[in-house]
């Protein structure tokens, strides 16, 4: 055990468990509250959401409700990985300099899930993803 606590290396098995670890728990995190919630109640937040760059309020609300779902079930399976990240992170981006301010502090969460879209962008899908099988790498 204390082998493998003070280790400084990393097995290649415990990189792709890591990797499927946090693409699963991100992933499953933006799903309830983020994205099933403005899927479910487009029609009421429509007027309410903010307007991203210039686009109307309905198209931005689509955006993220397309990031937040729709990009998070792919992170989940491993489908597209790193590009399926790429909206995350914006709309993390978003939420937290337009919804919040920057006030990292008061709103800890979507910095959170900022960095760890980040690391997955960075990291890739790992060995148990449907990129792997897709693309045959061998991790």
């Amino acid at each position: 055990m204390k082998k493998v606590l003070f280790s400084h290396s990393f097995s290649k098995s415990t990189f792709s468990l890591a990797t499927l670890i946090l693409r699963v728990g991100l992933g499953a995190l933006m799903i309830p509250n983020h994205g099933w919630a403005k899927f479910s109640g487009f029609a009421e937040k429509k007027a309410h959401f903010i307007s991203f760059m210039g686009l109307s309020s309905e198209l931005s609300l689509g955006l993220a409700t397309f990031a937040e779902l729709f990009c998070s079930v792919l992170l989940i399976i491993g489908l597209f990985t790193r590009l399926a990240s790429i909206p995350l992170i914006i709309v993390m981006l978003t939420a937290l300099g337009i919804a919040h301010q920057w006030d990292i502090l008061g709103h800890e969460l979507p910095f959170a899930l900022l960095i760890g879209f980040i690391a997955i962008l960075l990291l890739g899908p790992g060995k148990y993803s449907c990129d792997t099988l897709i693309y045959k790498k061998k991790y």
